[in-house]
């Protein structure tokens, strides 16, 4: 089985409902464009496994309402909303895009994951294209950083740096805000790639044509955490990021 997640976080950005239904229906399209396979279908978290549940509808006005029915309690917009939907079948490929996101507490960052389970070892269209994945992660909901990794990518820089979960870090690719970029260090073992607000992908796994070894990321981790690209958001997340 190949586990692997892609996810952003970011600080405090305070938003509507259906301003993080646009975000989602845009990702969500995206996503399908790149395997419609594994996601061309997309059920409720309540359905989770079950490929007979009914579809949510794919629509900015009908993700908003998703959100809202997800979502009862009065609190919802300071704590904000927390939401997930999955596509794909659970004996090949499934695929869960979950979402924490729109609140005004500063109690910790919001987030947009990814996450793509494979039942077989070889690795199907969407994990070769993780990369990809963060890419189309990054455009729409405009993290401070993000990555892609597996479980054992994850083990092994939280044992060698023994970062908090939530602190910005390097799978076998990561995103890094403008702020962050500019401290990037040349020559590291990707390809690099500029997106629209400035911000920076770096992609170990060159386009999925090359997978990093554990060594690998954890020197590329060593390189940017002493660069100052991985300098953790202020706490509390008062600010969407780092600049």
């Amino acid at each position: 089985m190949l586990n692997v997640t892609v996810h952003g976080l970011w600080g405090v950005r305070k938003e509507d409902p259906q301003e993080i239904a646009e975000r989602w229906w845009h990702l969500l399209r995206t996503l399908g464009g790149i395997d419609a396979d594994s996601c061309g279908t997309w059920r409720a978290a309540e359905a989770e496994d079950d490929p007979t549940a009914p579809a949510v509808e794919l629509g900015v006005p009908a993700l908003t309402e998703y959100l809202l029915l997800t979502n009862p309690d009065s609190d919802a917009p300071y704590i904000g909303y927390t939401s997930s939907l999955w596509s794909g079948q659970p004996d090949t490929v499934k695929v869960t895009v979950s979402v924490t996101a729109g609140g005004s507490a500063n109690r910790a960052p919001d987030s947009c994951v990814v996450g793509l389970v494979s039942a077989a070892d070889d690795a199907p269209e969407l994990v070769r294209r993780s990369t990809a994945v963060l890419e189309a992660l990054v455009s729409y909901w405009g993290p401070d950083w993000g990555e892609a990794y597996s479980r054992e990518e994850f083990r092994a820089v939280k044992t060698e740096f023994g970062l908090r979960a939530g602190a910005p870090r390097a799978g076998r690719s990561v995103y890094l805000s403008p702020g962050r970029a500019d401290r990037v260090p040349e020559g590291l073992p990707g390809t690099y790639t500029r997106t629209a607000d400035g911000g920076l992908v770096v992609d170990l796994t060159r386009g999925g044509t090359e997978l990093p070894g554990i060594d690998t990321i954890t020197e590329v981790n060593r390189q940017l955490l002493a660069a100052g690209a991985l300098e953790p958001l202020t706490v509390p997340f008062d600010r969407a990021t780092f600049q």
